[in-house]
Formats: C-alpha cells, sequence, structure tokens
C-alpha cells in the first residue's frame, strides 16, 4: 500500500511470517499503510527510508531483538520520538515490561493480545501522530508569513531597519493609540510570534501529550494565521 501526505504509516516488526500476517489482518481496519519488518536491522533501515506514526515491535528475535532495537531507535535523533508497542509472548519474564520502558517504550503487549484492544492503542498514537504533523505545517505556514511580514514592516522602525521575527519575540508586548497600522501590525505578529514558539514547546514536550492539549494549540494557531491573513488582505 502506498502512502499519501495524509497517511500515518505504521511499522511491523517480527521475525515470524505468522505473526507479521495476523497483525496485517488485526491493523488493516484502520486503512494506513503497514511496513514489515523481518529483524531489528530491517526495521531501522526503514525508519531511516520514511516517517512512521507508530512502531509495533516483538522482542524475541534473531540478531538484534526487540530490547535492542528499540534502544537504537531511541537513539537516533530522526526516529526518537516515534512511539514504540512492545509485543511479547505469554512466557515473558517478569522483568519485561521494566526493560522495555526503561529504553523509551511507549506500551507493552502480551500475546495474545485482544485485537480490538491494540487496534484502540495503535489508533490513539496515529491521532496524536496527525496531529503533530498538522501543528508543524501550520507553524512553518505562520513562520513563512512573520518572516514576510517583518520585512514590510521595516519602514516602522527607526532607520528603516528590518527587526528579525526571534528578536520581536523578546520585546515588551504594548498597544499604541494612534500608531500607524504598519506598527500596529508589526505588534501583532510579535503576539503571534510568542504563540507560535509555546506551540513548538508544546511540540518538544513529551512523547505523548494530551490529544485535548494539541487540540486547543491547533485552534489557536489556525485563529492566529487567520487573522494576519485578513490584515494583510485587508491592508
Amino acid at each position: 500500500m502506498s502512502a499519501t501526505a495524509d497517511d500515518s504509516c505504521i511499522l511491523i516488526v517480527d521475525d515470524m511470517e505468522e505473526n507479521l500476517v495476523a497483525l496485517q489482518a488485526v491493523l488493516g481496519p484502520l486503512g494506513q499503510p503497514l511496513v514489515l519488518a523481518r529483524s531489528g536491522e530491517e526495521a531501522l533501515k526503514a525508519m531511516l527510508r520514511q516517517e512512521f506514526a507508530v512502531v509495533l515491535l516483538d522482542v524475541l528475535m534473531p540478531g538484534m531483538d526487540g530490547f535492542e532495537t528499540a534502544a537504537n531507535i531511541k537513539r537516533l535523533d530522526q526516529t526518537k520520538d516515534v512511539p514504540i508497542i512492545l509485543l511479547t509472548g505469554a512466557e515473558a519474564d517478569s522483568d519485561y515490561a521494566y526493560r522495555g520502558y526503561s529504553v523509551g517504550i511507549a506500551d507493552f503487549l502480551i500475546k495474545p493480545f485482544d485485537p480490538w484492544l491494540l487496534r484502540t492503542k495503535v489508533s490513539v498514537f496515529l491521532d496524536l501522530h496527525r496531529q503533530k504533523r498538522q501543528i508543524s505545517a501550520q507553524a512553518e505556514q505562520l513562520r513563512r508569513l512573520l518572516v514576510t511580514e517583518s520585512h514590510s514592516t521595516a519602514h516602522a522602525q527607526p532607520g528603516g531597519s528590518v527587526e528579525p521575527a526571534d528578536r520581536m519575540r523578546d520585546k515588551p508586548q504594548r498597544r499604541t493609540t494612534g500608531a500607524g497600522p504598519a506598527l500596529a501590525r508589526g505588534e501583532e505578529l510579535a503576539e503571534i510570534a510568542e504563540q507560535l514558539t509555546q506551540i513548538e514547546l508544546l511540540l518538544r514536550d513529551a512523547e505523548s501529550p494530551e490529544p485535548g492539549r494539541l487540540a486547543d494549540r491547533i485552534a489557536d494557531l489556525e485563529h492566529a494565521v487567520g487573522s494576519l491573513l485578513a490584515t494583510g488582505d485587508a491592508n
């Protein structure tokens, strides 16, 4: 299955073909692209080639086992924030969960697991991935607007110099009665830049922030971008 811009890909890692087939059947109804890897090495190569919303990782594999694979995923800047669900059989040692969480996994399931439960857990990570990607795209859009608009307000600065958006974020916020439209617009940009900084901090906050908080930030960002565009059209 080929991925589109709206797809959130799922990586399934297991050395047993029957397990891969079973997981494909369980997760197929989610309608997202499924990528299969039959070893830890193959999984790492796949993660360096494309972006994944979540990884389902078997513990017992020849060569690089699930714990070592998870540890390697978490060491790489490109993949360290991808949530991992560790899967293991009923004969798992009592310390498996501890070892998994110590290397940074997000969740742990023992086979045989309830298909509905697995789909539900994966769906949560898919939703988080979509929301994070939406926020990142909107933040980038706003950043481009801030750069463009900071140049358009150059005449409002002493000597006609352009004040970068990052410096605007550090300035005290104020509204000047009777100020020209360019200066008022510059102050609005500074406030939006501060909002952008807060949103970016939320994105880097925790591996699994609350969906409600992310949704609120998305709404705030959409409002800020819409207001900025409306003001630009009016001028």
